[in-house]
C-alpha cells in the first residue's frame, strides 16, 4: 500500500453473520416517482435503525444541497451500532462532497463507484479501462486517508454482471490493495442468473476474501434479484444490499424482507449464518415505505403483501386451522403482524390505543400518541368501527406531515347531475387570506381549479396535476378515503421537472382530495424556498447510479 495510506483496523463481518445494507434511501428512492423530502427519509431511517439493519445508504450527498442535508441529518441521528453509507462518483467532487456528509456518524461508510463493464467504460464513460482502474484506486485511497482506519471504505464495480472477469478481478485486488475494506458486485442491470452469478463471486471471494468483504447489490430486471443474492451468499457473501418492498431502478433491487427471511426460514441452507434485523419491524417498514413513496405493495408480494398470510381456499382454511405450519411456512407475529384484530372505539383509552399500536409496530407516547389518539376518537364518532387499516392511515398520515404556508380555512362545492360544479376555497398564503370561486366538471375539479386561482397571483404558478389516485382505507359505506395525487409547478415543463405526492385521508372524499392537493403543493413550495425540513432530494441526470 501506498505511503501515508492507513492499514484498515478489520473490515469482517463476525462469524456466522450476514451484514443488512438497505439502500431504500438511495436506489429505492431512484424509483421514478418516489422521490422523498429531507424529513421523510429521516423518518424512514429511524425506522431502519428500529429493525436494526448493519447500514443504511442514507443518499447520494453530490447529487442536491436537499440530498447532502438528508445524509447529513441521519448520519447527526442515526445510533452509534449502524453505520450511515453515502455514495459517490468515482470523480472529483463526489467523494469529497459525501465524505462531508457522513464525517458526524458514529460508524461512516464511504461507498465509491465506476463503471467496468466495456459498454459502459465505452458508450457512457468513454474512458479505457486503465483510466477506471486509476480513478478507482485513487478515490478508494483518498477514502482511507481522509476518514482513517476504522472507516469503512466500500467499492463498487459499476455492472460488474457484464464486465471482462479478469480485468473484474484486477481491479478489485486494487481496490482492496488501496484500502477498500468492502468490495461489492452490482448486477446493475439484472442480466445474471444464479449459478453463473454465484460462480462469480466465488472467484471474488476466493481471491479477496481474507482482506476484505464481499458485497453483492442484485437488480431484479428478470425477477432472480432476491435469487442471485441468496446464491452469492451460499457462494461465500456476506453483504447483501437490499431495499424494503424490493425498490429501486426499473423493477427493483433485491427485496431486504425476502432475503432476510429465506436466511431465518431455511437455516440448513445457509449453516451459521444470520442477520441481526428485528424481523418483527418489517411490515412496519414497508407499510411506511409504501405510504411516503406512494408505490403500492403488490397483494401477492412475498412476506409483505396483504394475502401473503391470507388464505381463502376452504382446504387451505382448514389446514392452517389445525395446524399453521401446513400452509405457512413462518408466522405472521415473526414479521409484525398480530394474527388478530382489536377494535378501537369512541370508548377506547390511550393505553389501549398505544397497546393497539405496539402490535402494528409503533411506539407512540406523549404528544405523538395524543394527536393519533384525538383523531382515532373523531374517526369512530363518525363511522362505526375504527379497523386497523384506519390506524395504519392515520400513523402514515402524520409521518408526511410539512410546514405548510398554505393553509385552508374553509371549502364549499355545489354539483347537480349533468351540470358544471362550482367550488369555493378560502385560504392562506404565506399569511395573506384569499377566497375565490372556480367552475369545474365535478367537485373535485371545482375545489382544485378555485385552489389555482387562488395561487396563481401569489405564487406564480399553482399545482398541475400529473396522477390523482383515491383508495378505500378499509371495507364498508363509512370507510375512510385515501387520496394519492403526484403533482408539479405549473411553471416547471420538461422530464426534469420536480414531481411530488401529496395524501389526503378522510370519510369525505372531497375534502381527502383536497387535503391531498394542499399537501403537495406545499411541498412544491418548500422546495422552491429551500427550507431545511422540506428539502427535497433529486438527482441529476445521467449520473448512472449502480
Amino acid at each position: 500500500m501506498s505511503a501515508g495510506v492507513p492499514v484498515p483496523s478489520g473490515p469482517f463481518v463476525p462469524a456466522g453473520s450476514v451484514r443488512v445494507f438497505d439502500t431504500t434511501l438511495r436506489d429505492g428512492e431512484q424509483a421514478p416517482g418516489a422521490g422523498l423530502t429531507a424529513a421523510e427519509k429521516l423518518e424512514v431511517a429511524r425506522q431502519l435503525a428500529r429493525l436494526k439493519v448493519d447500514v443504511i445508504e442514507a443518499g447520494f450527498p453530490a447529487a442536491s444541497p436537499g440530498d447532502f442535508e438528508a445524509v447529513r441529518r441521519i448520519a447527526q441521528e442515526t445510533p452509534q451500532d449502524i453505520a450511515v453509507a453515502a455514495l459517490a462518483r468515482c470523480r472529483d467532487g463526489d467523494p469529497q462532497r459525501a465524505i462531508e456528509a457522513i464525517k458526524v456518524a458514529h460508524k461512516p461508510h464511504l461507498h465509491v463507484f465506476i463503471a467496468t463493464s466495456d459498454i459502459h467504460l465505452k458508450h457512457k464513460l468513454r474512458i479505457d479501462r486503465d483510466e477506471a482502474l486509476a480513478e478507482a484506486v485513487r478515490w478508494v485511497r483518498h477514502g482511507r486517508q481522509e476518514l482513517g482506519r476504522d472507516a469503512e471504505i466500500e467499492f463498487s464495480a459499476e455492472d460488474a454482471s457484464r464486465t471482462d472477469l479478469d480485468y473484474l478481478l484486477k481491479v478489485y485486488e486494487a481496490v482492496v490493495d488501496a484500502g477498500a475494506t468492502t468490495v461489492n458486485i452490482p448486477d446493475t442491470v439484472g442480466y445474471a442468473i444464479p449459478s453463473e452469478f454465484g460462480a462469480l463471486v466465488g472467484r471474488v471471494v476466493d481471491l479477496v476474501g481474507d482482506r476484505a468483504t464481499v458485497s453483492v447489490h442484485c437488480h431484479n430486471d428478470l425477477g432472480l434479484a432476491t435469487a442471485n443474492t441468496l446464491a452469492a451468499v451460499q457462494a461465500g457473501a456476506r453483504q447483501v444490499e437490499v431495499t424494503i418492498n424490493g425498490l429501486g431502478e426499473r423493477a427493483g433491487n433485491a427485496s431486504l424482507e425476502e432475503v432476510v427471511m429465506a436466511l431465518r426460514t431455511r437455516p440448513t441452507q445457509f449453516p451459521d449464518l444470520g442477520s441481526g434485523v428485528q424481523t418483527e419491524h418489517i411490515t412496519a417498514a414497508s407499510r411506511l415505505v409504501s405510504y411516503l413513496t406512494g408505490f403500492a405493495v403488490q397483494p401477492n408480494k412475498a412476506i409483505v403483501g396483504g394475502n401473503a398470510f391470507a388464505h381463502e381456499s376452504g382446504i387451505h382454511q382448514d389446514g392452517v386451522i389445525k395446524n399453521p405450519l401446513t400452509y405457512e411456512i413462518m408466522t405472521p407475529q415473526s414479521v409484525g403482524l398480530t394474527g388478530s384484530q382489536l377494535t378501537i372505539g369512541k370508548l377506547s383509552g390511550r393505553r389501549g390505543l398505544q397497546g393497539k399500536l405496539r402490535e402494528l409496530g409503533y411506539e407512540l407516547e406523549g404528544d405523538a400518541l395524543d394527536a393519533i389518539y384525538r383523531q382515532a376518537i373523531e374517526l369512530a364518532d363518525a363511522k362505526k368501527e375504527v379497523t386497523d387499516a384506519d390506524l395504519l392511515a392515520l400513523i402514515e398520515q402524520r409521518a408526511s406531515e410539512v410546514p405548510a404556508s398554505v393553509v385552508l380555512l374553509g371549502w364549499s362545492v355545489t354539483s347537480s347531475h349533468g351540470g358544471k360544479a362550482t367550488g369555493t376555497v378560502t385560504l392562506t398564503v404565506n399569511g395573506t387570506e384569499r377566497s375565490t370561486e372556480a367552475t369545474g366538471n365535478g367537485p373535485v375539479n371545482a375545489l382544485f381549479r378555485a385552489v389555482d386561482e387562488a395561487l396563481q397571483p401569489a405564487l406564480g404558478w399553482h399545482p398541475t396535476l400529473t396522477e390523482y389516485e383515491i383508495k378505500a382505507v378499509s371495507a364498508g359505506e363509512d370507510a375512510q378515503g385515501q387520496v394519492l395525487v403526484r403533482c408539479r409547478r405549473s411553471s416547471d415543463v420538461g422530464p426534469g421537472a420536480l414531481v411530488v405526492s401529496g395524501h389526503g385521508l378522510s370519510t369525505n372524499i372531497i375534502e381527502a382530495s383536497l387535503d391531498a392537493y394542499l399537501v403537495a403543493t406545499n411541498k412544491l413550495h418548500g422546495a422552491e424556498i429551500n427550507g431545511v425540513d422540506v428539502a427535497f432530494v433529486s438527482r441529476r441526470p445521467g449520473t448512472g447510479l449502480p
